[in-house]
């Protein structure tokens, strides 16, 4: 008998999960402050104390192992409570993004057979209009508002009623006996007709959290803004990450610049996470502030220009370039920062600092690959190709979608769908995003869905979407259309005509804010969209006219128009169009 082969047992093995984390706080920080929103501060003790009366009611109302427990809400403590509670009932949490329409939650509701839905008392009419689609629809429980003494008394459940009436006693916490079953299930979209959930595993959710505190050098007791939608891939595990640290969760129901400077101030923030967006709102002249002391950020999202990462470190956040998707659990790279780089001048650090850098620690190897071969590229900062990834910290898979999880893995890889170069220090580096994805305000936006939407215009015969730069958002959808009657647009089909159509049919974040009309889309020989030649007209575009004239606009439509009139055009059309 080998003598290494020895057996497990209660003693000296454990399954993963963060729920640990939160027994842990309660007895280690018992009596520190755990969750602050507005007049309202909890101690770890009655954070704890509260989880286990969610877990208890779930359980008492009928909730079972591997149920789909759903929540609308913005960052306020029910959600922060929901991350640990609804996971020691055995349930999987599914956090709902509050800036889609009725329509996309209804796919998310319909498709997750959520049996309980959480909803903040301002989100209600949102979700009434999406239960109403609905022809099995999950129990509705209000989350009134903690900090007012206001409550809405005709309706039935009530989150702090039932957190009141429940009996942890009589329904104790769900062990985990595997730390591959499922803790939470997250959507990358949920306006198409099958959205795609993404199924965490109580290991990987650990070990992501775990990674990101220690190679983001989060301390004992931070205090951590919640700036960014816990929403977010579960805030970037950063939910269950400050009960691992004994930390303060400051909640902000609307993260205006105002509230942000403010609890920063107040509460002496020491770290916060957001999309590149969340600079331009700090920096703007009538609420940016000196900071008295340094406030660390970790950003990710649209690569964020080193003229901007300089500006917003001059007011004192330090920052920290990470890249993430919602299949790898948040954050897989991080840009790690070498004590040697301090001596660069600043605009060189900002170009070191805006990379994506390399894999978290949780994640056994990245790679840049040729999605075909498989063979890494070279690493010389140039050669463009597939960013992939391996390790703990990926996904299980697509819930109820065989179809995308066989076709996201290959050879023992996951494929992020993003291109990217490796340097020769081993750092990643985004070049573009090759499924087209828009990032607008950190919301990934599918431009496939907003093309939908547009083709189902009864004037529209073509429609391309790509990301136009934008000064607060980093992207946002530029349309190029072709009318089925463009030469003589009988209908008068104007601009404003196409953006409110989308409104109507479209979360708002994802509706174009600028349609060009033209005579016809670039095209390879074989019909194929030239996408790459859209986007270059739509950043010229932008950097030549950033007040958006209308003049400046009809000016190029005339122009890309009279080039694909003339038949030898095709060969030099991209050349010209680079002009404009």
């Amino acid at each position: 008998m080998d003598a290494y082969c020895l057996p497990k047992n209660d003693a000296n093995f454990a399954e993963l999960t963060p729920l640990t984390f939160i027994h842990r706080a309660a007895l280690a920080y018992g009596n520190h402050a755990s969750v602050v929103y507005e007049n309202i501060k909890f101690t770890w003790k009655q954070t704890y104390e509260r989880c286990l009366r969610l877990a208890a009611w779930l359980q008492s109302f009928g909730i079972r192992k591997n149920d789909v427990v759903s929540i609308l809400a913005p960052n306020v403590p029910a959600l922060y409570e929901s991350h640990f509670g609804v996971p020691m009932a055995g349930a999987v949490l599914n956090t709902i993004n509050t800036r889609l329409d009725a329509a996309a939650i209804a796919g998310i509701l319909r498709h997750s057979g959520a049996k309980i839905l959480f909803v903040d008392h301002q989100l209600l009419s949102l979700a009434t209009d999406a239960l109403s689609t609905l022809t099995s629809r999950p129990e509705v429980v209000l989350i009134d508002d903690i900090s007012s003494t206001k409550r809405c008394a005709s309706f039935g459940l009530q989150y702090e009623q039932v957190l009141a009436s429940a009996n942890p006693v009589a329904y104790p916490p769900v062990p985990v006996t595997n730390e591959w079953d499922a803790i939470a299930l997250n959507y990358t979209s949920g306006t198409t007709s099958e959205p795609k959930g993404v199924v965490y595993s109580h290991r990987g959710a650990y070990l992501s959290t775990m990674t990101l505190l220690l190679q983001w050098g989060v301390g004992l007791q931070p205090v951590y803004l919640w700036s960014l939608p816990m929403f977010h891939c579960n805030g970037w595990t950063f939910t269950w990450g400050m009960a691992a640290r004994g930390g303060t969760n400051v909640c902000l129901r609307s993260p205006s610049a105002r509230n942000m400077y403010q609890a920063i101030s107040r509460h002496g923030v020491t770290h916060m996470c957001g999309a590149p967006v969340l600079f331009n709102a700090l920096l703007d002249p009538t609420e940016c502030r000196q900071l008295t002391r340094p406030v660390h950020m970790l950003t990710g999202g649209a690569p964020p220009p080193a003229a901007l990462l300089e500006s917003i470190e001059s007011v004192g956040f330090r920052i920290t370039h990470a890249y993430g998707i919602t299949e790898a659990t948040g954050p897989a790279l991080v840009c790690e920062w070498q004590k040697a780089w301090n001596r660069l001048p600043a605009a060189e650090k900002a170009r070191l600092k805006a990379r994506q850098g390399v894999g978290a620690l949780t994640l056994a190897d990245i790679d840049v690959k040729d999605k075909e071969t498989m063979i890494s590229v070279p690493r010389d900062g140039v050669t463009q190709g597939e960013i992939c990834l391996r390790g703990s910290s990926i996904m299980k898979g697509y819930f109820k979608n065989k179809k995308d999880t066989d076709a996201a893995f290959k050879n023992g890889w996951f494929l992020t769908g993003d291109v990217g170069v490796m340097h020769p220090d081993g750092y990643i580096e985004i070049k573009d995003r090759s499924k087209d994805v828009i990032i607008s305000g950190g919301e990934n936006i599918s431009s496939v869905e907003v093309e939908a939407a547009l083709y189902r215009h009864p004037m529209v015969l073509e429609a391309a979407v790509v990301a136009m730069p934008h000064p607060h958002w980093g992207e946002t959808p530029c349309a190029f259309i072709v009318l089925k009657e463009y030469a003589s647009n009988e209908a008068g089909i104007e601009e404003g005509d196409i953006i409110s159509y989308c409104r109507d049919k479209l979360s708002h974040y994802m509706v174009p804010r600028k349609v060009v009309f033209l005579e016809e889309l670039p095209k390879t020989s074989t019909g194929k969209i030239q996408k790459f030649i859209l986007r270059d007209v739509a950043k010229r575009m932008q950097k030549n006219n950033p007040k958006g004239d209308a003049n400046y606009s009809r000016r190029v439509e005339r122009e890309i128009n009279d080039i694909y009139r003339q038949p030898e055009a095709r060969v030099e059309h991209v050349i010209a169009l680079s002009r404009l």
